[in-house]
């Protein structure tokens, strides 16, 4: 069966790192566009970070996250990491990663149509 699987997160203190890991399985990510989104509690999901098919290597990000995130492709294809650098306590969420056959410097929810589960990130003190 096609699914996603998300997996890093944790509990780090204001400052610390995180690596998120999504994984696929009965399918290879290497043709697809992967986006990240994040949904605090109380709060409509948003678009973190998203990357282009391998062949393509163009990725995206949010403002709010530019300069401490980094997303990108594993060695294995059916992976993509996010990077998360100098977290912030806003940064508290569940996040997913979630696929789609196109990309766009805007990232778009819609776009997107197989959803992991998601991983919680909370960052506190």
């Amino acid at each position: 069966q096609l699914q996603l699987v998300e997996s890093g997160g944790g509990l780090v203190q204001p400052g610390g790192s995180l690596r998120l890991s999504c994984v696929a399985s009965g399918f290879t990510l290497d043709y697809l566009t992967v986006g990240w989104f994040r949904q605090a509690p109380g709060k409509a999901r948003e678009g973190v970070s998203s990357i282009s098919s391998a062949r393509g290597g163009s990725t995206a990000y949010a403002d709010s996250v530019k300069g401490r995130f980094t997303i990108s492709r594993g060695n294995a294809k059916n992976t993509v990491f996010l990077q998360m650098n100098s977290l912030k306590p806003e940064d508290t969420a569940v996040y997913y990663c979630a696929t789609s056959p196109y990309f766009s410097d805007y990232i778009k929810e819609a776009d997107f149509g197989l959803w992991g589960r998601g991983t919680q990130v909370t960052v506190s003190s």
